[in-house]
């Protein structure tokens, strides 16, 4: 087999294998400024039917992370008006599970001849690109959105805009345990075949 099978193979078998890690189980160091820029540079080259660039990348580290979770915690307290201390305690430590946390922001151009839908699954794609690269780079990770994602004083913070949506936030960070790997679909179930009718 030669080398590039070689890689091919360990791809797929990566690829068939991976899961993500849960946010609460992840601890420092995480990526480090060289490895997070590989991670992002992954991201910016996924599909993108028109070359719009319909994302950006908002890197949330450090104190960042705390001074953002307060945002947080004062919309959840405003939505949730009865909330007992320790929940609203819940939502302002979220994003202090991992060392780094990248917002993705989907910036769709409703003007261009770009079907909407197309530019948002590029948004999905650099997502899963950047989630499948830390990974492979040997890094903990999870791909979440949760309520804030969709919270207008949570979007207008990180600087989102009017027309921005947040694709997700990708928690990076090293893994604290081993993985179990959790139920799949099967394939049958998944896969069928067109055929043209009669």
């Amino acid at each position: 087999m030669s080398e590039l099978n070689n890689l091919d193979s360990n791809t797929i078998d990566f690829l068939t294998t991976r899961r993500s890690t849960v946010a609460r189980m992840m601890d420092g160091p995480g990526p480090s400024e060289h490895d997070l820029r590989k991670i992002m540079e992954a991201g910016m080259r996924v599909p993108d039917h028109g070359r719009l660039t319909p994302w950006r990348f908002i890197v949330i580290r450090g104190d960042a992370r705390e001074k953002l979770g307060n945002v947080i915690a004062d919309s959840f307290k405003s939505n949730n008006p009865d909330a007992i201390e320790e929940q609203v305690e819940i939502e302002q430590e979220r994003l202090t599970r991992a060392p780094v946390v990248i917002a993705v922001v989907s910036h769709v151009r409703r003007d261009h001849k770009i079907p909407e839908w197309e530019q948002v699954l590029s948004s999905g794609a650099a997502c899963q690109t950047m989630l499948i690269a830390a990974q492979s780079m040997g890094f903990a990770a999870q791909w979440l959105t949760e309520w804030y994602a969709y919270d207008a004083s949570v979007k207008q913070a990180i600087g989102a805009g009017p027309e921005g949506e947040i694709a997700g936030f990708l928690y990076l960070g090293n893994g604290i345990s081993d993985l179990s790997d959790r139920a799949r679909p099967e394939y049958e179930d998944i896969v069928s075949e067109w055929s043209p009718g009669d």
